[in-house]
């Protein structure tokens, strides 16, 4: 048993709860869609759909939309690119800078109505995410709206939504300046992982590891379940950190109710993927993608990443659960109720980074609840979300192996059979840039130096046997889908709208000795997290560039797939948006048709009863909306817009009007009708 576990069970905190008794309340129907124009989750609503049944804008008056208000968050500090607000009775509440500063705006005009910064720490200094805040999560209590923060430094706030006020009653005094006497709980301590420190403003050492946070948590029947994130695993060279242990708290006190631990102990089921001492040293598996949940079934739905450190694992053989997998959790007692893996001792950052999408879909005739996700392997795992069984048989083929000494990979992955994967998988000749025989040639000429093949692919250490400059391994840690492809589902036809980008990675895995080398940074917050130095580590990236300007790749770089979840089967694709005006003037294009690539980009989406919407840009690299069709993915309408989006769109109801915000890298925008009058 080792120091953290012990000091776990030392504190006597278990998992005993019986309910929260009270009155919590939401705006969610049980099928999960969002009504009376409320977008009161991050996602759209707990079942991560991001559908909004509003019809006032609509294909026959998109194109007169028009710039409704602006909201500058720059004076807070940087920006904050990544969040997106919900709405909450007259009020958007959103986090900006990297202070994730809890800021309240009228929903009518955009002007501030109240904010609340969390005093500075180390454990604000040190998170690598502090910039990174999706949003914030919200509850009725007691006839209360409450907002709840998980702040970069993982404290946990409840918030008075109309005051910005913290809740009385709500966890326990932090003893640290500044901080309020009541409303916050120190998720890193006794009442949430269960560590022990001597100053709760710095936290544990970086000896042992860190914790922050990435995405909101979730409120499901009276429970906040937190999630959180870890530091990124590209710039470790040491094997300890800490887990990213799923927290359950009571919506109204803060009592702590739960701890599910991501590295299971002896005795715990997936202990024996751990095939030496690893889970007890190192860590990470974080859940910093937004979670989903089935009120009715009491189910949270939990997506993760890999395992302490990305591209290499050789001190952590096994399959490494519960890395890089989907779990659900009781939201009363924490008890995982299954599990599955999409990726075995993931060494590709093929972290999950999308919210689980619920439906409710008929399959041969028999109606069945179901989960997608999403993936940068730009496979859609359709599980049933009571089970988690496979909806359509997966088959675990076999994988290359490692060249890297002391890697050893698992043998075979999971491949869906149906849905078919919805972007480029692997990389072969056939894979390269076709606009003329000439350019495919010089890509060819390009990647001699690089390592191709199949899907799961792995890196390639400097000096390999093959003498190659790097494994050049497709999708990459930045393919499929990934944080900024927001995907949509409609509910009335049970088809899920998917964004995705082709893209491949190149690292360099090097001795960590030489990464290492520099030894403790004068700058605290550059120092790293453990003590050990793993044999090998992610070096720098390599590239075979472009070629005359062009991708390496063929068209589309980027697309949006409409899937039906009632068969498995492809409908359509488009591109997400129009094709860059470099490739359209292109020589090679001299007489040809546009070649339909897309912007290269991935796109936020939401769905309506009329429509799909999602931000992009045209030729000029201008950003614009766009309205699509469901049923064919025709463009109906698009709308010129005053900024890029970043990550996120939502729409709402506010006195009879319905606007549409889009997030920037400065702070967000509404979209509305002209007035009537």
């Amino acid at each position: 048993m080792t120091n953290r576990r012990s000091l776990w069970l030392t504190l006597g905190i278990s998992v005993v709860l019986g309910g929260c008794g009270g009155s919590f309340g939401g705006a969610d129907r049980a099928d999960g869609v969002t009504v009376d124009g409320d977008w009161s989750v991050i996602t759209g609503n707990l079942m991560g759909q991001r559908y909004s049944d509003l019809t006032q804008i609509n294909p026959s008056n998109f194109a007169d939309l028009e710039v409704a208000w602006e909201y500058d968050a720059t004076h807070l500090g940087s920006v904050n690119a990544r969040s997106i607000p919900i709405y909450v009775d007259g009020l958007l509440v959103n986090v900006h800078s990297q202070y994730r500063t809890v800021v309240a705006t009228d929903a009518a005009t955009g002007e501030e109505v109240w904010t609340y910064t969390e005093p500075e720490t180390f454990r604000w200094e040190y998170s690598m995410r502090k910039n990174h805040g999706k949003g914030v999560a919200y509850a009725n209590v007691d006839g209360q709206d409450v907002i709840y923060l998980i702040s970069p430094a993982f404290f946990l706030h409840a918030l008075n939504a109309q005051t910005g006020e913290h809740l009385e009653g709500f966890g326990q005094q932090v003893d640290i300046p500044g901080f309020p006497s009541t409303g916050v709980v120190d998720l890193l301590g006794e009442n949430g992982l269960g560590y022990e420190y001597e100053n709760a403003a710095d936290g544990i050492s970086l000896e042992q590891g860190y914790i922050t946070s990435s995405s909101p948590a979730i409120v499901v029947n009276g429970v906040v379940v937190v999630g959180n994130s870890a530091e990124q695993g590209y710039n470790q060279t040491r094997r300890e950190n800490i887990p990213g242990d799923i927290l359950g708290y009571d919506a109204r006190t803060g009592e702590h109710l739960w701890k599910f631990d991501v590295l299971p102990s002896p005795g715990e089921v997936g202990h024996e993927t751990w095939e030496n001492d690893a889970w007890e040293w190192t860590g990470d598996i974080s859940s910093w993608a937004p979670l989903s949940a089935d009120a009715d079934l009491g189910l949270v739905y939990v997506p993760t990443n890999g395992a302490t450190q990305d591209y290499y694992g050789g001190f952590r053989p096994g399959d490494n659960l519960f890395s890089t997998s989907l779990i659900a959790l009781d939201v009363e007692t924490g008890d995982r109720a299954w599990h599955f893996q999409f990726v075995k001792h993931d060494i590709w950052n093929y972290d999950t980074p999308q919210v689980p999408v619920l439906a409710d879909v008929t399959i041969d005739g028999v109606e069945t609840p179901i989960l997608a996700q999403a993936t940068k392997q730009a496979f859609l795992y359709v599980l049933n979300r009571e089970t988690g069984e496979p909806v359509w048989p997966v088959e675990y083929r076999e994988v290359p192996k490692s060249m890297i000494p002391g890697e050893h990979l698992a043998e075979t992955q999971p491949f869906p059979t149906r849905p078919a994967a919805y972007d480029m998988q692997g990389m072969t000749e056939d894979d390269l840039v076709d606009f003329s025989p000439e350019l495919r040639q010089r890509a060819i000429e390009a990647l001699e130096d690089f390592q191709i093949g199949p899907l799961f692919l792995p890196p390639l250490q400097r000096d390999n046997p093959l003498g190659k400059r790097a494994a050049f391994w497709c999708p990459a840690d930045v393919g499929g889908t990934n944080i900024d492809g927001t995907p949509a589902y409609d509910p009335d036809t049970g088809i899920i709208y998917v964004p995705s980008q082709k893209g491949c990675s190149a690292r360099i895995i090097i001795p960590g000795p030489e990464k290492d080398e520099g030894g403790v940074a004068e700058d605290l917050t550059d120092q790293p997290t453990g003590t050990t130095i793993t044999d090998w580590v992610p070096g720098p990236a390599a590239s075979p560039g472009r070629i005359d300007g062009l991708p390496l790749w063929k068209a589309p770089y980027s697309k949006i797939t409409a899937i039906d979840l009632n068969t498995g089967d492809h409908l359509w694709w488009m591109p997400i948006g129009d094709t860059p005006r470099n490739v359209l003037n292109h020589p090679a294009l001299d007489g040809k048709d546009d070649p339909r690539t897309g912007s290269g980009r991935q796109a936020a989406m939401f769905a309506t009863p009329d429509m799909l919407v999602y931000a992009s840009h045209d030729s000029d690299r201008t950003p614009h909306i766009f309205a699509v069709d469901k049923a064919s993915g025709e463009e109906l309408a698009r709308v010129e817009i005053p900024s890029d989006n970043r990550y996120q769109m939502m729409t709402y109801m506010h006195e009879g009007k319905q606007y549409i915000v889009i997030s920037t890298n400065g702070g967000n925008f509404a979209m509305t009708l002209p007035s009537s009058d």
